[in-house]
């Protein structure tokens, strides 16, 4: 009985110690990273960004999967039900991680709060309200206005799905300004949006400051106000949305890593201080200063889970308020 007893703690030990390994070889083989997004936008930018500084970090192999679609539902989902070992991740944004699971909680088929928990915030990035040049007259926001008034139903704002950031805060610019606007949903994001507002197809859209900046340059895109809490000394010439009649609106879209809700918390620990320690490398620092990308705050950084739930807990007031019905 006692070698007996001598072999059950044995085999606890080595039980202990094979659950114990991954965390200690962390990562074992290349790391999946998923994108709800088509190549080009900003998601998958800071995606390939923090990639290669994970990349260099660990020494392993950190690979982008672009899974665009469904308001980030495909890529939520596909990230959320992978083998919880750290070694598939996801890279998100305020659209797909705060709105998506707020206002199409009942098209998940996972339990976003149950199954997904956070890594750490990744970037925050101000955020233009985009205008057309072409076939569009408005040059200032206030222009913008009054010609939506004079044109209700007939001007188009683009944005990457039902839930998503750009729609919800559209929905709540026209519910508080009073304006009748026509919704064009695009699966891939950013890029298709970018190209068909510069072509005319679409008129207004929420946009992050770092993409558009060459169609600005050419004049193809006018920016009439930017969410922001100041002007950016680039910028200097575009208002805020307090400026221009309109506070409280976002200041911000942000960037996030998620993983599955089971990843053992020594992982997601070594996850975050490789995330954060990236964001001081030069070549990080370097491309958040081309693209007017801000380091997360320190709040955030440091208790991100509950600066998660406060996001998501404000967007919900927010659609609750203005009475936005979410439909697809």
């Amino acid at each position: 009985m006692r070698r007996f007893g001598r072999a059950v703690v044995c085999a606890f030990g080595l039980v202990v110690i094979a659950a114990q390994a991954p965390a200690q070889t962390y990562p074992s083989k290349p790391v999946r990273i998923i994108v709800p997004y088509a190549p080009g936008g900003l998601t998958d930018v800071v995606a390939r960004l923090y990639s290669e500084q994970l990349r260099q970090s660990f020494g392993r192999g950190v690979f982008v999967e672009n899974k665009p679609g469904a308001s980030g539902i495909i890529a939520i989902e596909e990230m959320a039900r992978a083998r919880p070992d750290g070694h598939t991740l996801m890279i998100g944004n305020i659209s797909t991680n705060a709105l998506t699971p707020v206002v199409l909680a009942k098209k998940m088929k996972i339990d976003y709060e149950q199954d997904v928990q956070i890594v750490t915030p990744l970037a925050d990035v101000p955020v233009f309200f985009l205008a057309t040049t072409t076939n569009f007259s408005p040059t200032t926001f206030a222009d913008f206005l009054a010609y939506a008034r004079e044109h209700p139903g007939k001007v188009r704002y683009g944005s990457a799905g039902v839930g998503s950031y750009q729609q919800i805060n559209t929905e709540i610019l026209a519910k508080r300004a009073g304006l009748d606007l026509v919704h064009i949903p695009f699966k891939g994001g950013g890029a298709e949006i970018l190209r068909d507002l510069a072509n005319g197809d679409i008129h207004v859209s929420w946009f992050n400051i770092t993409n558009p900046v060459g169609m600005m340059k050419a004049g193809r895109v006018r920016a009439l106000a930017i969410a922001a809490e100041q002007r950016l000394s680039q910028h200097a010439d575009v208002p805020t949305l307090a400026e221009v009649g309109f506070p409280g609106v976002r200041a911000a879209q942000w960037v996030a890593a998620f993983a599955p809700s089971a990843v053992p918390a020594d992982i997601i620990k070594t996850l975050r201080q490789a995330f954060v320690a990236a964001m001081s490398a030069p070549e990080m620092e370097a491309a958040f200063a081309r693209g007017g990308m801000l380091v997360p705050r320190r709040t955030a950084l440091e208790n991100a889970k509950d600066w998660l739930r406060a996001e998501m807990a404000s967007w919900k007031r927010d659609v609750e308020d203005t009475g936005i019905v979410v439909e697809e």
